[in-house]
């Protein structure tokens, strides 16, 4: 490894002794240049964070000054005096006048983004190394519990978060940083009409209620069958890649500005199905038809239409049956790297394969693993699941969290719990006789009022309340919308 020289703000030029790759001297040219002229930390700030600073001193001055400057505060080395006095590794540099001696040896502030860039670079090459270095001496260790799978994926799942966040391992981070990224969603939110801290999911009273889905959460869906969990995850998946542009973000990198791209993990349908489904929401024509070809020319036509239009859209289905939850993790890791992904959806987690030999222990390490992909990815990730038949044995037959089935980890490790129930399946099968002309009379109003509606009741949400979503239902076209309100009748309400 050749040795890098580095700079010293003294005057002094010394040799860097370690072995690993890193330059003092383009850390403290870079710092100085921001001290001098802080608009250069926004030439910057896309590239590097403190955590890629060799000198830990170094991380503290550039962390500190980015909060100041975040704030329209000057970064200063009299300003930052006051906050770095007491900092034990800055009093072996020098104290404070090691500050004004990186702002006064600041000659090449114009080339602050190649100084940052390098600074980036050789930071990756440390973590490269270090996990170089561990994959290693994991590999040489022959153990029973630990299969060269296992470490591939763990490997992987290294690699990624390197790839994708220039740091390998996160470790424990500062209120400091903390406080900023909280800032900066609430501002994000704040500058989003409607004020939505998350994804938007084209319906108006979930998204009210949810603010969106926000990233690294992991929202549950659950009901009984035929409740149209599928079907109401799948109307959401395809309002948000429908609606998906790409754009510059706030921080300066290109992503999704409005929508997203969704990968959808269908385990009990094909994509085919599924795809039906989406074109028989989009094409108006119900998904019975599809299926049996009983189309005219007119709708045929406006199948085609539909399906051509919908061939941009960001939606990515994979069908494997019984997946594990390791794979499940490294595919959507391998789809965030090659196309980005803003929205993962499972359906439904009890087909989704753990490795415990207890069934309640395998749902557990599943959704734990669902919420570790939503965090790894900063994503939300809305997965199904199914409830269990005590639900029947009720009157009442509104779901509850005590029916989450299998496992009480489902309710412990989701953000939000959302129930999808619609009354009409329940009363349908409740038709009196027809000789039973007053019960009939009742059946029928009942009937009346509950056709086409839906509810999504909202059991546990972290960050907001809970309470009932009122929904439009089609069944032919399997869609939910947003439910026209008595007072909203004739103002041109959406369905």
């Amino acid at each position: 490894m050749n040795e890098v020289s580095v700079f010293n703000p003294t005057g002094a030029g010394i040799e860097a002794a370690d072995s690993v790759p890193h330059s003092i001297e383009a850390e403290q040219q870079l710092l100085g240049a921001i001290l001098t002229n802080n608009d250069i930390y926004d030439r910057v700030a896309a590239i590097i964070g403190p955590q890629h600073f060799y000198d830990p001193v170094h991380a503290r001055v550039f962390e500190t000054a980015a909060a100041r400057i975040t704030r329209n505060a000057l970064a200063s080395p009299v300003t930052l005096r006051a906050f770095l006095e007491d900092d034990e590794g800055l009093r072996e540099l020098g104290g404070p006048a090691y500050l004004v001696n990186l702002a006064g040896a600041a000659i090449s502030t114009y080339a602050a983004r190649d100084y940052a860039q390098m600074i980036y670079d050789l930071a990756i090459r440390r973590e490269l190394i270090g996990l170089g270095h561990d994959i290693a001496a994991r590999a040489a260790r022959v153990e029973i519990g630990s299969e060269p799978g296992d470490q591939i994926v763990e490997a992987e799942q290294k690699l990624y978060n390197l790839a994708e966040q220039g740091k390998s391992d996160t470790g424990f981070q500062s209120f400091l940083r903390a406080v900023k990224d909280a800032v900066d969603v609430a501002n994000a939110a704040y500058q989003r009409d409607g004020g939505l801290a998350g994804l938007a999911t084209g319906l108006d009273d979930m998204d009210t209620k949810l603010g969106g889905l926000h990233r690294s959460d992991l929202l549950i869906l659950a009901g009984r069958p035929s409740m149209g969990k599928t079907s109401l995850a799948t109307n959401i998946a395809f309002n948000i890649a429908r609606a998906f542009r790409r754009g510059t973000l706030p921080d300066g990198t290109q992503g999704a500005v409005d929508g997203g791209v969704v990968g959808f993990f269908s385990l009990e349908m094909s994509a085919e199905q599924l795809a039906s489904r989406i074109l028989s929401e989009a094409s108006e024509i119900p998904s019975h038809k599809i299926r049996r070809g009983d189309m005219d020319e007119g709708e045929f036509r406006r199948f085609v239409d539909a399906a051509k239009d919908l061939e941009s859209c960001p939606l990515f289905i994979d069908d494997t049956a019984a997946i594990p939850i390791s794979q499940l993790a490294a595919r959507a890791r391998r789809l965030k790297r090659t196309h980005g992904l803003d929205l993962l959806i499972v359906d439904y987690l009890q087909l989704v394969r753990g490795t415990a030999d207890n069934r309640v222990q395998e749902i557990g390490e599943i959704s734990m693993g669902l919420k570790a992909i939503a965090k790894e990815l900063d994503i939300p990730v809305l997965a199904l699941s199914q409830l269990s038949r005590q639900v029947e044995s009720r009157e009442d037959k509104r779901p509850q969290l005590s029916d989450l089935r299998e496992s009480g980890s489902i309710e412990q490790d989701a953000d939000v719990v959302m129930f999808v129930f619609r009354e009409v399946y329940y009363k349908e099968r409740e038709k009196p006789g027809d000789h039973e002309l007053d019960k009939m009379a009742e059946w029928q109003e009942a009937m009346s009022r509950l056709t086409g509606k839906a509810e999504v009741i909202i059991g546990k949400q972290r960050h907001g309340p809970i309470g009932t979503i009122e929904l439009s239902f089609e069944d032919q076209f399997t869609r939910f919308g947003n439910l026209v309100k008595p007072w909203q009748q004739g103002a041109g309400g959406d369905f």
